[in-house]
């Protein structure tokens, strides 16, 4: 039996609580919690549309009730197809984390194999990512490679 399960609505605080351990990890920083309100409602909606374009896979913490150990969300995302992947469908992986008291137990990778089998079976032909310097040997393990990224943002 599996340790991972699909994330559900009663999640979403504890979902965002490991969000918050990948931001501050990531910038070595605490960062701001006030914004965690405001998601809730959108998060608990999401994370209830089991048959959506978004997907959480968590592990339950073994030593403390009611709290996660490990997080991986996924989102499948739709792009007009190209040579590899006609149908335009990709997946696109973010908020990997682990509860800093439950780290190199290999819960990450149990969760982002059921995520990775989820794109699977939706038909995605490609997975991106982005990875901490910490957490690539993960995902090179899991066959991911690194691309040149020519990726911009625009904050609206």
């Amino acid at each position: 039996m599996s340790l991972v399960r699909r994330a559900g609505p009663e999640d979403a605080p504890e979902v965002l609580r490991l969000r918050q351990v990948m931001i501050d990890s990531m910038f070595e920083a605490d960062g701001p919690t006030e914004w965690h309100a405001e998601s809730l409602p959108t998060l608990r909606a999401r994370l209830g549309a089991a048959d959506g374009d978004f997907a959480a896979f968590v592990v339950d913490h073994p030593e403390r009730p009611g709290a996660l150990a490990a997080l991986v969300v996924g989102t499948l995302e739709y792009r007009i197809g190209r040579a590899g992947n006609p149908h335009g469908r990709v997946g696109h992986v973010f908020s990997v984390a682990t509860d800093p008291d439950a780290r190199r137990r290999g819960y990450a990778r149990a969760c982002m194999a059921e995520l990775l089998e989820w794109f699977r079976e939706r038909g995605a032909a490609q997975v991106d990512l982005n990875a901490s310097a910490q957490a690539e040997p993960l995902y090179a393990s899991l066959g991911f490679v690194r691309k040149p990224d020519p990726s911009m943002r625009l904050t609206l």
